[in-house]
Order: C-alpha cells, then sequence, then structure tokens
C-alpha cells in the first residue's frame, strides 16, 4: 500500500465514524457556512473555558473530504489554548489529510476550518479581518 492509498483509507475512516460530531449545547462560540460549489454545510460549536478550547462539536453534511477534514480539525483542536489554536493553519489541515487536491475539494477541505477560525475570532471579539485567511 503506497502512502497516497494509506492516506484514503485514513479519510475514509474519519468519514465513516467521524470524531466530534454533534453540537454542543450553549456553546460559548458558534458558526455555520457553506461551500454553494459542493453543498457542503458546515457548523462549529465550542466550549471555551480557560483560555482552552475545552470541546469542540461539528455538524452538518457534506462530501467525504469536508466531514474527515472537519473530523480530523476538531480532534486536533481539541485542548488546545487558544493561542495554539490561533496558530492553526491551513497547511496543517492539507498535511492531516495527506493527499493532493482540486481548487473545488481544497475548498471542502478547508469549510470547517474557516468556520472554526470565525466561532474563534467571534468569541475573542475580532473580526476575521484581523488575520490573514487564504480559502
Amino acid at each position: 500500500m503506497n502512502s497516497s492509498d494509506m492516506y484514503r483509507e485514513i479519510i475514509l475512516d474519519y468519514w465513516k465514524n467521524p470524531r466530534n460530531k454533534g453540537i454542543i449545547n450553549n456553546p460559548t462560540s458558534s458558526f455555520k457556512d457553506s461551500n454553494p460549489s459542493c453543498g457542503d454545510i458546515i457548523q462549529v460549536d465550542l466550549k471555551i473555558n480557560n483560555n482552552k478550547i475545552e470541546d469542540i462539536k461539528f455538524s452538518g453534511d457534506g462530501c467525504i473530504i469536508s466531514q474527515a477534514s472537519a473530523s480530523m480539525l476538531t480532534e486536533f483542536i481539541k485542548n488546545k489554548t487558544i493561542d495554539e489554536a490561533k496558530n492553526i493553519s491551513r497547511d496543517d489541515i492539507l498535511m492531516m489529510l495527506g493527499i493532493e487536491l482540486s481548487g473545488i475539494r481544497l475548498k471542502c477541505a478547508l469549510l470547517c476550518f474557516k468556520v472554526f477560525k470565525y466561532a474563534l475570532y467571534s468569541y475573542l471579539g475580532k473580526s476575521m479581518e484581523d488575520e490573514v485567511y487564504d480559502n
């Protein structure tokens, strides 16, 4: 099995067995967005306590890439400090996925990242324009 096949297996596992899928009742912050080109819809709920992301959940529907990426990202972010979470980049997401993506699939893979950043910056009382964001 080559590395590309291995990453495809991992992506399928995250899609079939999503981590942190659901909603948080009374989240500290929440944001929802969609990718109209593919039909993906993702909502991210955050529970932040003592400068730490105590819990993170995602909900919504979409393609395998968007759902697997959301599952991977939420697993990666949980229990990080706000500063650690702010430093997560789109390259971190792409490295987790481990496969080459076309332009449209790139939007699928980064939707949860975008939604997470909006939820986090909303909590911080900042605008996304305060951060350079490349989708």
